[in-house]
């Protein structure tokens, strides 16, 4: 039995593991650099420890030890899909809580991993093998003929992902997609694949266990992306039918099988507008969009990602997936910037308490939102017996949400789910550039209250307004030395 875990991640990811784990009886143990000493992940954990970076896998695997951890959950980003640190987990004589290295290692590398869909009939994007050369990758991507994909081999998250249309200044992308690629994941090789347009993004949730079950769990529709990455994912996808459905489903469980995949991973894949099917990558850690998949099956899967890693067996024949789940993802960026990231205090925040509504949040009002980690702010999940239900309860939910601050993209993610787009189901990877491109076009308001308080709060801080102000809340973390 796992007793106590350290959470080797921060913001709205620790506190939810933490969450979880505080329901099974566990202890748990954070850390924190210097930049995040103050934000709330810090005292919401039974205790504290300071590191140098969330990236060096020795101090982290020290502070386990001496924390008298048993297990490791490393959450998703950073070390989450690094085989080494598994490797370095388990060697320590802890519980890793996730994937097995070799899995990692396996599906981690994209070119591997596509090998391996290949291996058991799974079809694949046509494309380049990986590449570290650049003229070799220039001369590929005459070959296949534009537009295609430049993606790092390494890791995703956008990270080195470039979408080339024609060859004007090719080298110089093929570079830049390089350096990114290398600065994130120590690896600078890329691979060039052909670009599916128009395409849905679609993913599966599988969860394995030490006995040779893997489950698909449901599907997410994630199509609806800036720089490569997510804002607003829902569950069941709204553009693919019954029969794509059961494809998906068989090819990802195909695929863990394949790895003997433990524990929580998503399998992703491109549907074309005709219905074809496309194995793109395994993300082998928890994704960010976890919740939707929650909502629709009852299931807690980090519960389940701590079971598996006590080994017990999973029973998951005859999941029910009923009603339907949409999650947005708030970030400090500015929408009018090509989605800039921000940074400055949160002065106000207050999101309101409606059934069927989940916020996963990682600040509180006074946190500082910092230029050196990822700037999500929070996530805000909707649940209704249907998509429509679901979507309006999202948007009310999002206009009663107060968050002032660094700029946000709160105001654009009520556009986008208000736009004939979303709410027709017309939702492809391409589909947020083109709402953008409206959003800058048409005159956008703020709410009055949110106006007025802004207005209020602005007038107070320069001394304008007499009267008392009530102060921001404080945090008091637990720090042990």
């Amino acid at each position: 039995m796992i007793r106590k875990v350290l959470i080797a991640n921060r913001g709205e990811i620790a506190i939810r593991v933490a969450r979880t784990l505080k329901e099974m009886g566990i202890k748990t143990v954070g850390i924190f650099t210097k930049n995040d000493e103050n934000w709330p992940f810090v005292y919401i954990v039974d205790e504290a420890y300071p590191v140098s970076g969330y990236l060096n896998i020795e101090e982290i695997v020290e502070v386990a030890l001496g924390a008298g951890c048993d297990a490791v959950h490393p959450g998703y980003g950073f070390l989450s899909e690094n085989p080494r640190f598994a490797e370095a987990v388990i060697s320590a004589g802890l519980i890793f809580i996730g994937p097995s290295p070799l899995s990692m290692e396996l599906v981690g590398d994209k070119a591997k991993a596509k090998e391996i869909a290949k291996r058991v009939g799974v079809p694949v994007v046509p494309g380049l093998p990986p590449s570290e050369d650049p003229k070799e990758i220039y001369e590929g991507i005459l070959k296949i003929g534009f537009p295609v994909l430049l993606k790092a081999v390494g890791g995703g998250g956008g990270k080195g992902m470039k979408l080339v249309r024609n060859g004007e200044n090719l080298m110089e992308v093929i570079l830049s997609a390089q350096r990114e690629a290398f600065e994130a994941f120590g690896d600078g090789r890329l691979i060039a694949e052909k670009f599916v347009f128009p395409a849905r993004h679609v993913e599966v949730q599988i969860m394995g266990d030490k006995f040779g079950n893997v489950y698909a769990l449901g599907e997410r529709e994630c199509s609806l992306q800036r720089r490569h990455q997510k804002i607003v994912e829902e569950s069941p996808s709204v553009g693919i039918t019954e029969e794509i459905r059961e494809k998906l489903f068989d090819y990802a469980v195909r695929i863990g099988k394949e790895v003997n995949y433990e524990n929580a991973g998503t399998c992703e894949f491109l549907v074309s507008e005709s219905g074809e099917v496309y194995f793109l990558e395994v993300n082998a850690r928890l994704q960010v969009e976890h919740p939707v998949t929650e909502m629709v099956t009852g299931l807690d899967l980090v519960r389940l990602q701590v079971e598996v890693a006590e080994g017990k067996r999973l029973d998951l024949e005859g999941i029910h997936r009923r009603g339907h789940s949409i999650e947005v993802r708030i970030y400090a960026e500015d929408p009018e910037r090509e989605f800039l990231p921000s940074s400055g205090k949160i002065l106000a925040l207050e999101f309101p308490h409606i059934p069927g509504i989940r916020v996963d949040a990682g600040v509180v009002e006074g946190t500082e939102i910092t230029p050196f980690y990822d700037p999500m702010i929070a996530k805000i999940i909707s649940y209704a017996p249907d998509r429509e239900q679901a979507r309006r309860k999202l948007v009310s939910a999002l206009k009663e949400t107060l968050l002032i601050g660094p700029n946000t993209n709160q105001h654009f993610l009520i556009y986008l789910l208000e736009s004939p787009d979303f709410i027709y189901g017309k939702t492809y990877t391409h589909t947020v550039e083109e709402i953008l491109r409206r959003y800058k076009e048409e005159k956008f308001d703020l709410p009055k209250d949110i106006e007025n308080f802004v207005r209020n709060y602005r007038e107070v801080e320069r001394g304008r307004v007499e009267g008392e102000v009530e102060p921001w809340r404080k945090i008091t973390p637990k720090v042990y030395p």
